[in-house]
């Protein structure tokens, strides 16, 4: 019910109503809520006070709305700490997730001035260029395009970036990776990220450059991402 004489404010109650029923799993991922109307009409609220309650909930990544569709209960979005240098697929395994690829390009092009400087090699020297959707139990997560030295990491397959290259780097090839840098910013969807992440285009996602080192200093790795916003999120500890 909702106690119009409380101090709490009407929106406030509401989305404590509808956040109570997702953390209690009454609304599971995926179900549809009541319209605007619905809400109005059954506790005799305003639109504006029920859209107030809506919009902090979707911003709070507790709903996501669909064009024309409706409003829905979302997915909960994993965490990732910044602390401590993992791959993907060793990410997902630490949840207990099955990771998974789809290779969508593999190819030696020569290095372009930009991506021979930041792998510390010449330019048109021979690089791997390989885009993958990296997946979660067979759900898109992000759109990844990696440029990696040739002459450095021999040998790579189709089949070897399908799973962890980073466990082909440090297991076959014996190359100690040790550290990265990386760069995290907020960007909007475009078409070629709508299409293989299935959201449309103009939805948030989470931009990562990073580029990886071994323990020599020698550039491995320069990897861009695309991550959902909607199901991905970072954390870190920050001391004084």
């Amino acid at each position: 019910m909702i106690d119009k004489n409380s101090p709490l404010p009407i929106y406030a109650q509401l989305e404590e109503q509808i956040k109570e029923r997702i953390e209690s799993g009454n609304l599971k991922p995926g179900d549809g809520l009541p319209s605007e109307r619905e809400y109005c009409e059954r506790y005799g609220i305003s639109r504006m006070t029920v859209r107030q309650a809506i919009n902090n909930l979707v911003n709070d990544g507790y709903l996501r709305r669909e064009k024309g569709k409706g409003t829905y209960v979302a997915e909960k979005k994993l965490e990732q700490q910044l602390q401590g240098l993992t791959s993907f697929t060793e990410d997902m395994k630490a949840r207990g997730m099955e990771p998974s690829s789809t290779l969508l390009h593999f190819e030696i092009v020569p290095a372009p001035e930009s991506i021979a400087q930041l792998l510390s090699v010449g330019q048109h020297e021979p690089v791997y260029r390989i885009r993958r959707i990296r997946l979660a139990d067979g759900k898109p997560m992000a759109l990844e395009t990696s440029h990696i030295p040739a002459n450095l990491v021999p040998g790579l397959t189709p089949d070897i970036v399908a799973g962890s290259l980073y466990q082909y780097i440090e297991e076959r090839l014996r190359y100690p990776i040790d550290h990265s840098n990386q760069v995290i910013e907020s960007a909007a969807a475009g078409e070629m990220e709508s299409r293989h992440l299935s959201i449309p285009a103009g939805c948030p996602i989470l931009l990562i450059q990073r580029d990886t080192f071994l323990k020599d200093g020698t550039p491995i790795e320069t990897v861009k991402s695309a991550y959902r916003a909607d199901r991905y999120k970072f954390v870190t500890t920050i001391r004084r």
